[in-house]
C-alpha cells in the first residue's frame, strides 16, 4: 500500500530530524558556555589577577589550571581542528555560531511540525481507505444473499 510506504518514509525522516535537533540542542549550551568563558577572560584581562579554572581533560577527569592574562584563546572547531583567535575574534565567531545554531534549530522545529502534520494526514487517509474497504465488504456481503 503506497500510503504505508510513505508513512514509513516520514518516520525515517522524523528520526533523522530528531537526531539533528538533539545535536543542536546540545551544541547551543556549549557555545553559550564558551561565550561566557571568553567574556570572563576579557573581564579579567586588565586586573592583573590570574583566573583559576577546572576543566575536563577526559570524561570524568578534571584538572585545575591557572590562566594568566592572555589576548587569545584556542577554540575547538571539531574534526581534530583547534585554532587560536584573539578574544574579540573568538567572541564574534561564537556569537555568529550561536545565531546560526538557533536559526537552524528554528527551521528544524518548523520542519518537524510540517512532518508531523503530514504523518497525521497520511494516518487519517489510511484509516479512511480502510473504513471504506470495510464498508464495501459489508455492502457486498449484504447484497450477495439477496441474489441467491
Amino acid at each position: 500500500m503506497p500510503s504505508t510506504c510513505r508513512l514509513q518514509q516520514y518516520r525515517v525522516v522524523e528520526m533523522k530530524l530528531l537526531a539533528q535537533q538533539r545535536d543542536l540542542q546540545a551544541k547551543i549550551p556549549d557555545i553559550e558556555k564558551c561565550l561566557d568563558i571568553v567574556a570572563t577572560l576579557q573581564a579579567k584581562k586588565g586586573s592583573g589577577e590570574a583566573l583559576i579554572a577546572d576543566f575536563e581533560v577526559s570524561e570524568g577527569i578534571y584538572s585545575r589550571a591557572r590562566i594568566e592574562e592572555s589576548d587569545s584563546v584556542c577554540l575547538w572547531l571539531g574534526a581534530n581542528v583547534m585554532l587560536q583567535y584573539s578574544c574579540e575574534e573568538a567572541t564574534t565567531l561564537l556569537k555568529k555560531n550561536l545565531e546560526n545554531a538557533k536559526a537552524s534549530l528554528e527551521v528544524l522545529v518548523a520542519d518537524l511540525h510540517f512532518l508531523m502534520d503530514q504523518v497525521t494526514i497520511t494516518q487519517v487517509t489510511i484509516a479512511r481507505v480502510y473504513n471504506w474497504d470495510v464498508h464495501q465488504r459489508k455492502f457486498r456481503q449484504a447484497a450477495s444473499p439477496k441474489e441467491s
